[in-house]
C-alpha cells in the first residue's frame, strides 16, 4: 500500500545559533523560515532552551506571525516555556525532557513515571487548541503511556537508530517498527526526529508505518553548506516521497 509522503518540518535552531554568535540579525531567522517554506518545507520547528543560546523567546511571536505551514515549538515544559507556548499558541508543542545543561536532546520521557505531570501539561495545552506531541524512546510501553496521558502524537527519539544504522539497519529500526504498530492501534500520531539525515531518512520512513512528520535541523543545515538551502530541502523531501512499506 502506498503511503502519503511524510511531512518535513525544518528545525532552524542552528540558524539562530549562527546569528547569535555575532549579534545582530545575520542570518535573518524570519527570512530563513519563510524561505524554507517557499522551498517546500511543510513546517518550522524551534526549540528554545532556558539559556536562549539559539532560539530566543522573543523570536517566537515574530515566527508565529510569519510561518504559513505549521509552527512546532519543542522543549522542556518549564513555567517560562509553557507561558510562551500558551501565549503564542503554535500549531504543535512537542514536550522534550532535556535538562538546562543538555547540549542536545538525548532521551525521551518516561511516560509512566511522569504520567501525572505530563497529563496536566498536555491538558492545559490541548485546552488552548494546541496539538501535543511527547518525545519518547521507541518503546511500546512509553507509547502506551503517552496514549493514556492524552497526547495527540508521539515523537520517536531517533538518535539510537541513527548511531546503529550504519552497522545494523534492521536491528536499528526493529523497536521503532514495534512501537509504531502499537501507536497505530491507539489512535496516536507518529512523528520522529534526531540525527535523521540523507543517508538514513528514507529507510526509516519506509519502515515505520504511518509516520506523519519528521523534524530535521542539524544535518539539514550541515548539508546546506554544500548544496544550498533550496536544494537540500528538495533533497530531503525527495527522500520522503511516497513509498510502499516493507
Amino acid at each position: 500500500m502506498l503511503t502519503e509522503r511524510v511531512r518535513l518540518s525544518v528545525n532552524i535552531n542552528k540558524i539562530a545559533l549562527i546569528r547569535n554568535s555575532r549579534g545582530g540579525n545575520m542570518p535573518d531567522l524570519v527570512k530563513i523560515a519563510q524561505d524554507c517554506e517557499s522551498f517546500g518545507a511543510e513546517g518550522i520547528t524551534i526549540h528554545p532552551r532556558p539559556d536562549q543560546r539559539h532560539i530566543r523567546y522573543d523570536d517566537i511571536p515574530v515566527l508565529k506571525s510569519v510561518v504559513r505551514t505549521e509552527l512546532n515549538i519543542e522543549g522542556n515544559p518549564t513555567p517560562e516555556f509553557l507561558k510562551q507556548v500558551l501565549t503564542h499558541k503554535p500549531h504543535q508543542c512537542t514536550l522534550v525532557p532535556d535538562s538546562p545543561s543538555a547540549l542536545t536532546s538525548d532521551k525521551g520521557w518516561d511516560t509512566i513515571k511522569d504520567k501525572s505531570f505530563l497529563t496536566e501539561v498536555t491538558q492545559a495545552l490541548k485546552n488552548e487548541g494546541i496539538r501535543v506531541s511527547i518525545f519518547v524512546d521507541a518503546s511500546p510501553r512509553m507509547v502506551e503511556g503517552a496514549a493514556m496521558i492524552g497526547a495527540d502524537r508521539i515523537e520517536f527519539y531517533t538518535g539510537p537508530f541513527a548511531s546503529q544504522y550504519g552497522s545494523n539497519p534492521s536491528g536499528a529500526i526493529a523497536n521503532h517498527i514495534e512501537a509504531a504498530k502499537l501507536a497505530n492501534t491507539t489512535n496516536i500520531g507518529i512523528n520522529a526526529g534526531h540525527d535523521l539525515n540523507l543517508q538514513n531518512l528514507r529507510f526509516y520512513a519506509s519502515k515505520v508505518p504511518n509516520l506523519l512528520e519528521v523534524s530535521i535541523g542539524h544535518a539539514l543545515v550541515c548539508d546546506a553548506l554544500y548544496f544550498g538551502l533550496s536544494n537540500v530541502i528538495g533533497m530531503y523531501r525527495h527522500q520522503l516521497r511516497p513509498f510502499e512499506h516493507a
